[in-house]
């Protein structure tokens, strides 16, 4: 069923609530939920729904994935993770994979933004072009 303009305002605004100091608060989201649960305003199945893909986008938003084709060495590691911060915030959490299909480079995910200077992916940019 699709959610009506009420109710995704309202989602919207449950977002904003779940924010202290500028970061996302899982107690206060936890808090949010229980009280849309009680209360069970019209069509809240949808309000939660669109709640939860709301959050998913804003957690996605401070979450960085760092693909490498192989181990990186602590002080690069270091160096990527301060330029993504300086970028996207001190709250941004970071995780390394180490993934052999690169074969080079490095690959970088923070929400929407992909970073892709692996050397997989220039060879298959190369390949379209011939």
């Amino acid at each position: 069923m699709k959610i009506n303009k009420e109710g995704r305002r309202l989602a919207k605004e449950l977002l904003r609530s779940s924010f202290s100091d500028g970061q996302l608060d899982r107690a206060r989201v936890s808090q949010l939920v229980s009280l849309l649960i009680e209360k069970k305003p019209r069509n809240y199945v949808q309000v939660l729904d669109a709640y939860k893909r709301l959050i998913r986008l804003e957690v996605e938003k401070r979450t960085a994935t760092i693909e490498t084709a192989t181990e990186l060495s602590p002080e690069v590691a270091a160096r990527t993770v301060e330029n993504l911060k300086r970028r996207y915030g001190s709250d941004l959490d970071t995780s390394f994979i180490v993934n052999p299909e690169l074969l080079g480079g490095m690959r970088v995910r923070v929400g929407n933004d992909v970073w892709d200077s692996s050397v997989r992916n220039r060879l298959q940019r190369l390949q379209q072009q011939l």
